[in-house]
């Protein structure tokens, strides 16, 4: 079954990975390409994105007309996606699984973000009706 793994972080700025020292970033971007690489060698993998900042992000609804009216940036939140996997598992533990290990990617000093990692199955066909 798939699952969709969304990795939320805290609000880009003080405290955010731009304010990480050189290393810590870089520690971090090689801890998730080892998780995709793993994923990838299991057969895992589906698909992984990383996301820009939530200032480059724009809510699009639709006019009465359908074209799109778009409402600038997200509003202000405590966290955003950050990015997120799509993977192919037998069973929603092992989705729980690989979520533990990205929560655990290291941060400042190579300390475990243990961040929220929000799964969700995808639906193979719309839900069933009464």
């Amino acid at each position: 079954m798939k699952y969709i793994l969304m990795m939320n972080t805290m609000k880009a700025g003080a405290g955010g990975i731009t304010a990480w020292p050189r290393k810590d970033v870089e520690a971090h971007i090689a801890f998730m390409m080892g998780l995709n690489r793993k994923l990838i060698e299991s057969g895992e993998f589906v698909s992984a994105e990383g996301l820009t900042f939530p200032d480059q992000a724009k809510l699009v609804r639709a006019a009465t007309d359908g074209h799109p009216i778009t409402d600038g940036v997200f509003p202000e939140s405590k966290e955003f996606l950050a990015g997120f996997w799509i993977v192919d598992v037998e069973s929603p533990e092992r989705a729980y699984g690989i979520a533990a290990q990205a929560s655990a990617a290291p941060g400042p000093g190579g300390v475990p973000l243990n961040m929220a990692i929000e799964v969700r199955p995808i639906m193979s066909r719309p839900p069933e009706l009464p």
